[in-house]
């Protein structure tokens, strides 16, 4: 039998949940910024927490509270493992900030997981395990954060029993920038605001859109997208989260973006723009935001982004 590592470390990016329009349904890579994790073997059985560094120094130890424990714990099952893992996570991917942490945290720990198995899993098998780990930020858990974590690109979550989801093709030359606004949001609070009904004319239209964007995607067809990147049926009800997302919106079109949205359930706002208005788009955007005295981080990185990656092995 061929001998499996002693330690293995792996990395996934931040990601964009519901790309806007796509709620539950859509999710983009945001490699701007990783969680990385690295699994150690032991003979103990079980998982402990190791070391935690980067944007914040603790996490908690309990593994259904940590959603890199709770991924980890995930595959070790799926995979009958005879061992135990100790788990050192390196965070740089903000929390409650809309940007998928949660889920980078858990792609990242089911990929250094899997990598220690005499017989690792396929990249796509790791979906239901990290799936589990991003249970422990919101149960049930949505798919569009962790998809497009493993995967990378914008990914589409086609049907959820049995798992279907597929990378969509993405237009060249088009920038995605982000804004972490100073404050946090618990998807579970936001999706508190969400109504359970939703009137006809609202369905139809947010049909149009969904379509409209994916069509655009796949032909690269700019005005498609742009007719497409409008979120008629959440951002309305979340705008109390974040009252200065008009005026940034307003900032981020009229300096030739495609659309701007919340990233996720927020409170960061992206915005997709070509590559030749992205700076112009940055700048009014980061405007809008000082005008509102809100400060804000900003972020940068190509559409199409790398999902999980194998870092090191030993």
């Amino acid at each position: 039998m061929t001998s499996a590592p002693s330690s293995a470390r792996a990395s996934a990016p931040a990601s964009i949940g519901n790309v806007g329009v796509g709620f539950d349904v859509l999710g983009l890579a945001f490699d701007a910024v990783r969680d990385s994790v690295t699994a150690h073997r032991t003979t103990e059985p079980g998982v402990r927490l190791g070391t935690v560094s980067g944007l914040v120094d603790s996490l908690p130890a309990e593994v259904e509270r940590n959603c890199a424990l709770a991924a980890a714990k995930a595959v070790l099952d799926a995979a009958g493992a005879p061992f135990g893992v100790r788990i050192d996570i390196d965070k740089g991917v903000p929390l409650s900030a809309g940007m998928g942490g949660s889920a980078a945290s858990a792609v990242a720990a089911a990929g250094a997981v899997n990598a220690l198995l005499v017989t690792p899993f396929e990249t796509l098998d790791l979906l239901l395990p990290a799936m589990q780990g991003e249970r422990v930020s919101a149960d049930p858990p949505p798919w569009d954060n962790v998809m497009a974590a493993l995967l990378g690109g914008l990914v589409i979550a086609a049907r959820l029993d049995p798992p279907l989801i597929r990378r969509l093709p993405l237009p060249a030359g088009i920038a995605c920038i982000l804004f972490h606004p100073d404050r946090k949001i618990e998807t579970q609070d936001a999706r508190k605001l969400l109504s359970d009904s939703i009137a006809k004319d609202i369905a139809v239209e947010h049909a149009r859109n969904i379509a409209s964007f994916v069509a655009g995607c796949a032909s690269h067809d700019l005005e498609l997208i742009a007719a497409g990147l409008r979120d008629v049926f959440i951002e309305p009800q979340r705008l109390p989260l974040l009252p200065e997302l008009t005026s940034v919106q307003a900032a981020a079109l009229a300096a030739g973006a495609l659309g701007c949205s919340f990233s996720g359930s927020g409170p960061s706002v992206f915005a997709w723009v070509p590559d030749a208005q992205a700076e112009a788009c940055r700048a009014a955007m980061a405007a809008a935001f000082a005008a509102a005295d809100c400060a804000a981080t900003p972020y940068h990185a190509p559409l199409i982004s790398d999902g999980l990656r194998l870092e090191a092995v030993s």
